[in-house]
């Protein structure tokens, strides 16, 4: 009898094997498609990204920076307030730091408890601080003795009781009035336990929930003044303290606000209306003072000379912004392992424009040796770099832009 090959068997093999590589392929083709993320992705056009060109063209001048330490295992001097001689700031662990600008005195004024972000001290030489987790806070005194009162946690106006989810930034104005910015209303630090996780959600989300909170000094009645902001980050004030400006992160673009004619929008909306950024430009209460900067602005410093200093925590992703236009890719990038994120590489970064929206100086570092750079605070000749996980705070000396 003779015996004739069969087929099957190899045929067999082969469909084995494919069965074997379908349900894995199939289970990762549905997490990619279907899997819940917390971001809803929103539709937007970015503006074209110039690049290192004209008067951010590439320079070294950042490169080197002086050291002044921090203490022991202390990270993160994300905004550094001058007042009197002295600097503030705050740091990862909670600690709020009064330091001189040789680096030489160093006190822990408090620890919030939480992240403090922008510090602002008033006229009566109280430390106001935006903490991501805590809320506003004002720190009298320090040490054992500080006084740490918690201002803000929730607002009043348009709705009554309605919390904090991402402080930021705080500024006192002319008249006394506390400003504040409320990064995100979708993605609360407190929540997701991270500053930096919850403002990449916001950002890759671009949802626009962002608040410019206003609040009486002594009442403390709050109310929103400005709403639909970009992931509203740094606060300066114009010399007179009648302009504002906010650095929109997620917009890679700068502000500026006319105080007089917000609160005129406001009176012509009704009471119960919150202006919405829409409607503050329209009206002309908004401008667009800094636009299509080449990288993400974070903290707002005014400057000697009417300098205003941004700091520009990582440069723009080709990635990123061709994404803006289309959400399902953005949906898909939360999907995927962090280590595939289209994260921008390190790149220090600090500009100072005038108020009439003239860059006037940059200053850059490609190496990216002094980490995140948020802003630039001037005092006794030199420039003191923020960053938002640093270890140090870095310095130079600086007398202004160097003569073309």
């Amino acid at each position: 009898m003779s015996v004739i090959p069969s087929s099957r068997g190899p045929q067999r093999g082969r469909f084995s094997w494919l069965a074997s590589w379908a349900t894995p392929v199939a289970a990762l083709v549905a997490y990619l498609a279907f899997w819940p993320v917390p971001a809803d992705p929103v539709a937007w056009k970015a503006p074209a990204d110039l690049g290192y060109v004209g008067p951010h063209a590439p320079n070294q001048k950042l490169a080197g920076l002086q050291q002044i330490t921090l203490g022991a295992g202390q990270t993160g001097p994300e905004h550094i307030a001058a007042h009197h001689g002295w600097l503030y700031t705050g740091l990862f662990n909670g600690d709020v730091l009064k330091f001189s600008p040789d680096g030489k005195t160093r006190q822990v004024l408090a620890n919030t408890g939480g992240r403090p972000l922008g510090v602002d001290v008033d006229a009566q030489g109280r430390v106001l601080v935006a903490d991501g987790v805590k809320g506003l806070l004002r720190i009298e005194g320090s040490g054992a003795s500080a006084k740490v009162d918690t201002l803000l946690t929730k607002v009043d106006d348009p709705v009554v009781g309605d919390p904090l989810r991402y402080p930021d930034a705080v500024k006192v104005g002319a008249d006394g009035t506390l400003w504040l910015t409320d990064a995100s209303r979708r993605f609360g630090v407190v929540e997701w336990k991270s500053t930096l996780e919850a403002s990449v959600l916001d950002i890759l989300e671009h949802s626009c929930t962002g608040r410019l909170i206003a609040a009486d000094p002594v009442s403390l009645k709050s109310r929103v003044a400005l709403s639909g902001l970009c992931f509203p980050n740094g606060l300066a004030f114009s010399k007179d303290g009648k302009t504002m400006y906010l650095s929109e992160t997620g917009t890679y673009r700068i502000l500026k606000i006319d105080l007089a004619k917000l609160s005129l929008t406001r009176a012509t909306q009704g009471m119960m209306n919150t202006p919405t950024l829409a409607n503050a430009l329209t009206q002309g209460a908004a401008t667009v003072l800094v636009d299509n900067l080449p990288g993400f602005p974070d903290n707002l410093v005014a400057g000697e000379q009417g300098r205003l200093w941004v700091g520009l925590t990582k440069p723009r992703s080709p990635v990123i912004d061709f994404a803006a236009e289309h959400p399902i890719i953005r949906t898909l990038t939360l999907r995927l392992p962090r280590f595939l994120w289209p994260v921008p590489k390190a790149y220090g970064h600090i500009v100072a424009f005038d108020e009439s929206g003239k860059v006037v100086d940059d200053l850059q570092d490609p190496s990216g040796a002094y980490p995140e750079t948020t802003a630039a605070t001037e005092l006794d000749g030199k420039l003191f770099i923020q960053s938002l996980n640093a270890k140090t705070v870095g310095w130079m000396n600086y007398s202004g832009p160097a003569s073309k």
